[in-house]
C-alpha cells in the first residue's frame, strides 16, 4: 500500500481517537488526573494529525517536471465565473490532497435578469468579441420565462454576514445546470446518492461548515468531501473529476462510454460546499486519495482567473446537439427534430 493511501487512513484514525478521548472525558471517570488521561493523549494525537496533514500534502504534491496542460472541452455552457482558480495560485484550493492541485470552482453568473440560468434555452450570454467560435456569444430570440421545474433564478445571491443564514438551492442559478463530458471518455465512478444541503453563504453557516461539518466529512473520506461526483477516464493516464453534483441527476454509470459534449449530470450542492457550483479538476489516477493533480485548459476558454467570467455557447450553436436533446436521446425519447416538431429559430417544415 502506497504512502498516499496510508496517510488519509491515518488522518481518519487520528480524528476518531481524538473524538473518543473527548467523549471519554465526559462519559467515563478515568483513573488519574485529567491532564494525564485526556489532555496529554489529546495533544499527542493533535501533533500526529498535524504531521499527517503535512505528509498528506507532500505525498499528493506533483513530482518532477510539471505536466503540460491537458486541453479538454468546457464542462458547461452559458455564462460562469471562476473561483479558486489555478490561474492565480497553485495549489488552487490550498492543498494538494484529493488530486486537486489544479482544481477550479465555477459558479453561474447570468448576464442580466432578462435571461435564464446558464446552459438552458433562452440564456443571454455576455456580449463581447471572441475569436474562437466555441465561445462566441450568439444572440437568440427573446424567450418567454422558463416554466420547467429545473429552470433556476437569473441572479446569484450575495454572501451575507448574518441573514439569511442559509438559502435553498433553487435560489442559485447554477443549481440544476447541465454538465457535459469534456472529452470522449469512459466513466470510472458515478455516484449521486448524497443529499443537496442548504447553502453556507453567511458567516454563521460558514463557521458551521469549517468547524463542524468539514472535519466530519474529512473523517468519513474523500467521497463525502467531493459529494456526488463523476470521474471520467480520458485516456493517457488522465482522469476528470466533476464534484458536488445534484442528487439523482446522473445520466451515466460506471463503465459507460461518453462522447465529448454529452450531458452526464447536473450541478448540485452536495459534499463540502458553500453553494451550488461545479468543482472540476484533472488527476493522474482514478482514486482521489492516491492521485496527483494534472493541469488543464478549456478549449476556447483557457484557465479563467479568479473573478473572471466566461461564456460558452451550447453545442447546437456550434452545429452539434443541444444538451436537452442529448438528455432526451439518452432517455430513449425522440428529440424535437426527430419527432417533427419545430426547433427554436427554425420554421416548421423547413
Amino acid at each position: 500500500m502506497s504512502v498516499r493511501r496510508v496517510v488519509p487512513i491515518a488522518m481518519r484514525l487520528s480524528w476518531l481517537v481524538l473524538i473518543a478521548l473527548a467523549i471519554g472525558e465526559f462519559v467515563t471517570d478515568l483513573p488519574g488526573p485529567g491532564w494525564a488521561t485526556t489532555l496529554l493523549p489529546a495533544l499527542v494525537v493533535l501533533a500526529l494529525m498535524v504531521a499527517t496533514m503535512s505528509l498528506q500534502a507532500r505525498a499528493a504534491a506533483p513530482r518532477g517536471e510539471p505536466w503540460p496542460p491537458v486541453e479538454v472541452a468546457p464542462p458547461v455552457t452559458g455564462r460562469w465565473k471562476a473561483l479558486n482558480s489555478p490561474a492565480d495560485k497553485v495549489p488552487s484550493h490550498g492543498t494538494h490532497a484529493y488530486g486537486q492541485t489544479y482544481a477550479i470552482d465555477i459558479v453561474a453568473e447570468p448576464e442580466t435578469a432578462e435571461g435564464e440560468a446558464p446552459g438552458r434555452p433562452g440564456a443571454g450570454p455576455a456580449t463581447r468579441p471572441a475569436a474562437d467560435p466555441a465561445t462566441r456569444p450568439v444572440t437568440r430570440p427573446q424567450a418567454a420565462p422558463a416554466t420547467r421545474p429545473e429552470a433556476g433564478p437569473v441572479t446569484r445571491p450575495a454572501f451575507r454576514l448574518f441573514w439569511p443564514v442559509v438559502r435553498r438551492n433553487r435560489a442559485f442559478p447554477a443549481f440544476g445546470a447541465p454538465l457535459l463530458a469534456v472529452a470522449d471518455a469512459t466513466v470510472v465512478v458515478a455516484s449521486d446518492g448524497q443529499r443537496d444541503h442548504l447553502s453556507r453563504n453567511s458567516l454563521p453557516a460558514l463557521a458551521y461548515l469549517m468547524l463542524a461539518e468539514a472535519p466530519v466529512r474529512s473523517i468519513v473520506g474523500a467521497h463525502r468531501i467531493i459529494g456526488n461526483h463523476v470521474i471520467l477516464n480520458l485516456g493517457g493516464g488522465t482522469y476528470a473529476v466533476y464534484a458536488h453534483l445534484r442528487r439523482g441527476s446522473l445520466r451515466v454509470r460506471a463503465g459507460d462510454r461518453v462522447r465529448a459534449g454529452q450531458g452526464i449530470g447536473r450541478v448540485g450542492n452536495s459534499g463540502n460546499t458553500t453553494e451550488p457550483h461545479l468543482h472540476f479538476h484533472l488527476m493522474d489516477g482514478p482514486d482521489p486519495d492516491a492521485a496527483r493533480g494534472v493541469p488543464f485548459t478549456w478549449r476556447g476558454v483557457g484557465v479563467p482567473a479568479n473573478g473572471e467570467t466566461f461564456t460558452v455557447v451550447e453545442p447546437e450553436e456550434r452545429g452539434g446537439q443541444s444538451t436537452e436533446e442529448q438528455a432526451e436521446e439518452q432517455a430513449g425519447r425522440p428529440t424535437e427534430q426527430q419527432a417533427g416538431r419545430p426547433v427554436e429559430g427554425q420554421a416548421a417544415g423547413s
